[in-house]
């Protein structure tokens, strides 16, 4: 069964002086949150870009793709911490999401580092969010263990 989500987004006037907000139409967990053509190329003064909601939510999929990797392997982690880093960059071609680096942080038991890296090297490769930017952007996974 497929599950469809849902977000909308308003914007006002040209690209460089608009403005315009975000809100995730199907849960209501967010609401018009600013968004402007500065705040993904130069500073963000308080306001989000399409850039931070892709990291979001490549880093909320890789913790769960993570999570249920590891809970197979019969070592379910305690804790992951991930921040995922996504680069924008002007290119001859023009403006690219080029990057989405992750960067895990676990306590997980039964688990050394390298096999650790594995998992998340795999998770890397499985979570959704990263199968829809492969072959598009450069993907990374840095995985440290904390036990």
């Amino acid at each position: 069964m497929a599950i469809t989500r849902q977000a909308r987004a308003i914007w006002n006037g040209d690209l460089l002086k608009g403005t315009g907000v975000v809100s995730a139409s199907t849960s209501s967990a967010f609401s018009e949150l600013p968004v402007t053509w500065g705040s993904r190329t130069e500073s963000d003064d308080g306001r989000t870009s399409p850039e931070e909601l892709l990291a979001a939510a490549h880093a909320s999929c890789f913790c769960m793709a993570l999570s249920a990797g590891l809970g197979r392997a019969g070592t379910a982690p305690t804790k992951l911490e991930v921040t995922v880093t996504v680069k924008f960059d002007k290119l001859d071609s023009g403006w690219k999401v080029v990057s989405s680096s992750i960067d895990v942080r676990g306590k997980v038991s039964g688990i050394d580092a390298d096999g650790f890296q594995q998992a998340a090297d795999a998770a890397k490769d499985g979570c959704p969010i990263s199968q829809a930017l492969t072959g598009n952007v450069n993907l990374s996974a840095k995985a440290t263990l904390d036990n």
